[in-house]
């Protein structure tokens, strides 16, 4: 049984369509993707937020690439953010800097940098926050261009509380003289990275999941139920003696199966248990939490807002985050003539932003856009408001040591996994909630135990 349909779920799903295992896995929204779905909204479409693919594995471009054929293009990348009153090319690139922000702050940022990056060469200490590290790595004056801030607005807590670990899996450490040689000169025989373009479907990321939900049906072993929950999950301990659904009806289904692989939130996993862990196990998975995410989508009356995917604000003046404009990741995603916006907050679940009313929203959106010089009430024609209570898994000064305790427990069950962003609380991208779902289907199909947690490292996984 698999619980959820999202990447790593359908992955796992996927995996086993190859052989003639029976397998049934269950969703509780009437679609499949999880937070990589795509939204329609009369003849527009939108992701939850910006999804571009990338992975250095090459099995899962070939996967992907086989499934979706001509509709899997690459797109040229064009990001930037803004701040104080200007837009700067991201990934941050100090030339532009320079001309964006000033020659002195400019210089000020490279010096705090270089200082930083030769302090490192004779001291070394352990970076006991991602405030630390992201400071020693870059300097005060370049880790508070765009780094601190924007992360302070993400997490809704300060640099100081938020793990080293944060910055060891999501920032890329610069090279000095990579900068040096990036400002003053143009390689123009260098090949594009992953940094200038992705691959995308063209009608969404959504397409990717779609695909993935066509292939089961051709399988008869396999079932997927949509608009079905579990409610309970009983145990002795060691094995999952059964799972209690509820159908789409509201009807009470028990399921007995040899193998439960996990996709949901950790912490609605461990609620669902019967009996229930001891009070330590119960105490640590309460205070992992996950932070909300709400997204404003509104249509427009005007072909273009901007050149770019998706746009940062981390002035913390600006009650946004982040701005994507779907059509710049394929023209198919807005009527012609027309575009829309993605309008991105991050919160926490039952806060005011998390409540507030898509009016209220739009009040909030409309004055800092229209400052932006990006967009006036009257250019639009639509809008609605989507929420995910499990957006990210967040990363607080605490959150390893209870990880371990509750992922501890869990490592008694003997055919139990725990896969994707939520049902891991691993804070990772598509590919790598793909190759969680595919190596634990592996694990059951060839009898077999391949850790999971390594997901995400720079190894390769797979032979083509």
């Amino acid at each position: 049984m698999i619980l959820g349909a999202g990447p790593s779920g359908l992955a796992a799903a996927c995996e086993f369509n190859k052989t003639a295992a029976a397998f049934l896995i269950i969703e509780k929204d009437p679609e499949v993707g999880g937070l990589s779905r795509t939204l329609s909204y009369g003849d527009f479409k939108t992701d939850i937020g910006p999804h571009r693919f990338f992975s250095k594995n090459k099995y899962l471009y070939e996967l992907i690439a086989a499934l979706l054929g001509k509709h899997w293009i690459k797109v040229a990348r064009r990001t930037r953010f803004h701040v104080k009153g200007r837009y700067l090319l991201y990934p941050v690139e100090l030339k532009n800097a320079l001309l964006g922000i000033g020659l002195v702050s400019g210089l000020r940022m490279l010096a705090g940098y270089s200082y930083q990056r030769l302090k490192s060469l004779f001291i070394r200490t352990e970076p006991r926050s991602f405030e630390e590290k992201v400071v020693s790595d870059f300097g005060r004056a370049l880790a508070e261009l765009n780094i601190l801030n924007y992360t302070e607005k993400i997490w809704g807590m300060p640099c100081s509380e938020i793990s080293p670990d944060w910055a060891t899996q999501r920032i890329k450490d610069l090279s000095l003289m990579g900068i040096l040689k990036k400002m003053f000169f143009e390689d123009k025989q260098h090949p594009k990275t992953l940094a200038d373009q992705f691959y995308y479907p063209d009608s969404g990321s959504g397409l990717i999941y779609e695909s993935m939900q066509a292939r089961l049906g051709m399988n008869t072993a396999g079932e997927l139920k949509l608009n079905t929950c579990p409610l309970e999950i009983t145990h002795d301990g060691k094995d999952i003696l059964g799972v209690v659904l509820k159908d789409p009806d509201g009807e009470r289904l028990e399921v007995s199966p040899r193998d439960v692989i996990s996709s949901i939130p950790i912490t609605e996993l461990i609620s669902l248990l019967n009996p229930a862990p001891d009070g330590k196990v119960l105490e640590a998975c309460r205070r992992l939490r996950f932070r909300s995410h709400v997204s404003l989508f509104v249509t427009i009356n005007k072909r273009s807002v901007f050149q770019d995917q998706w746009i940062y604000f981390p002035d913390k003046e600006t009650p946004f985050c982040r701005v994507m404009e779907p059509r710049n990741f394929h023209p198919g995603l807005a009527p012609a003539g027309k575009t829309s916006l993605l309008i991105e907050f991050f919160c926490w679940h039952g806060d005011e932003i998390w409540s507030a009313s898509k009016e209220h929203l739009l009040r909030l959106s409309l004055a800092h856009l229209k400052t932006a010089g990006l967009l006036a009430e009257e250019e639009i024609s639509g809008s609605f408001v989507h929420r995910e209570k499990y957006a990210y898994p967040v990363y607080d000064l605490g959150y390893k040591e209870n990880l371990r305790v509750v992922k501890d427990y869990f490592r008694k069950f003997k055919h139990l996994q725990l896969i994707g962003r939520a049902g891991s609380f691993k804070y990772n991208n598509q590919d790598h909630a793909i190759e969680m779902g595919i190596l634990a289907a592996r694990n059951v199909i060839e009898n077999k135990y391949v850790s999971l947690d390594d997901v995400g490292s720079e190894q390769e996984y797979f032979e083509p």
